[in-house]
C-alpha cells in the first residue's frame, strides 16, 4: 500500500513538537500532522490532545518531492463523522430557530445605541487622556514639565 494524498492510515505517535507531532505510518515512513490539523477547535498546547505512543487516525494531505508527508487528524476525522451524521435521521425541526419578534427587535436596537454611546464616551475619553499624555512627554505647547 503506497501513501498516497487522500487515503487514511493508521499510525502512532512517535515525537511530539511545539508546532506538531510525527506520526510513524505503516510502511516505516514518518509523516507531520501540523499542530493545526489535530483538532477542529484552537490547539494551545498539543500534550492535551496527544502522547507519544498514542495510535491515531490520519489522513495523508500532501506528499512533497523530497519526502515530506503532510497528514492531517481532524480531516480523517471529519468524514467518519459525517457519515454517521447521515446515517441518524435528522429532521430539519430540530435545528435552533432565530426568529425575532419586533419587540425583540426594538429592545436589541436600544443596546445597541446604548452600547454604542458607551464605547464613543469610553474612546472619547481615552483619546483626550492619550493626547494629554504624549503631548506632555513631547513637550508640546503649554505643557507641563516636573
Amino acid at each position: 500500500m503506497s501513501i498516497e494524498v487522500g487515503s487514511k492510515l493508521q499510525g502512532k505517535v512517535t515525537g511530539i513538537t511545539n508546532f506538531g507531532a510525527f506520526v510513524e505510518l505503516p510502511e516505516g515512513s514518518t509523516g507531520l500532522v501540523h499542530i493545526s490539523e489535530v483538532a477542529d477547535n484552537y490547539v494551545k498546547d498539543i500534550n492535551e490532545h496527544l502522547k507519544v505512543g498514542d495510535q491515531v487516525e490520519v489522513k495523508v494531505i500532501n506528499v512533497e518531492k523530497d519526502g515530506k508527508i503532510g497528514l492531517s487528524i481532524k480531516k480523517a476525522k471529519e468524514r467518519t463523522e459525517r457519515n454517521e451524521s447521515r446515517g441518524s435521521s435528522q429532521s430539519h425541526s430540530q435545528r435552533p430557530r432565530h426568529g425575532r419578534t419586533n419587540d425583540n427587535r426594538s429592545s436589541n436596537k436600544e443596546n445597541f445605541e446604548s452600547k454604542m454611546a458607551r464605547f464613543l464616551k469610553d474612546s472619547e475619553d481615552r483619546l483626550s487622556s492619550l493626547k494629554r499624555n504624549t503631548e506632555s512627554k513631547r513637550g508640546g505647547r503649554g505643557a507641563r514639565r516636573g
